[in-house]
């Protein structure tokens, strides 16, 4: 009778029960029963783990973008829509110091997204409310600092 060993055991265990895995591997860990850990998994899901990091800042950024450059052209809906940009502004930059904050080496990184970001929000936001090409601005009308900084707030 063949028997299967930990790591082959475990690598199974990935793929049936998730949160079941996390618990054995982390058990391992701390027992120092590192033969047995699925190293290869584990990698991946380390990896999976800072590229979820840096998309959610992504993400974030994009929405802040958008709703800022809402704010700042978008004269006839800004009577009934400002508060609500307003918020989500606030709640973004919120949510992306969080982020910074657990996890610092993620601002450099906002320098080399921002003028994607940017791109991204731009265009979104021009499909989805169908407006013109020109709308917005082509080049960003504000730098990474304002649109991080919680005092900027365009009129």
């Amino acid at each position: 009778m063949e028997t299967r060993s930990q790591p082959q055991f475990n690598q199974i265990l990935y793929d049936q029960d998730f949160y079941l895995w996390i618990q054995t591997t982390a058990k391992l860990l701390k027992e120092h029963r590192f033969d047995d850990v699925d190293w290869e998994n584990l990698i991946e899901e380390i990896e999976s783990m800072g590229r979820s990091e840096k998309k959610e800042v992504k993400s974030r950024l994009i929405v802040l973008i958008e709703h800022l450059l809402k704010l700042m052209y978008w004269e006839a809906e800004k009577a009934y829509n400002a508060r609500g940009w307003r918020d989500t502004i606030v709640e973004q930059r919120i949510q992306i110091e969080l982020s910074l904050e657990d996890s610092p080496s993620l601002r450099p990184l906002l320098t080399e997204l921002f003028l994607d970001c940017y791109q991204k929000a731009r265009s979104t936001a021009l499909r989805k409310y169908q407006l013109r090409a020109d709308f917005f601005p082509a080049e960003p009308p504000f730098t990474l600092e304002d649109v991080l900084n919680s005092d900027y707030l365009p009129q």
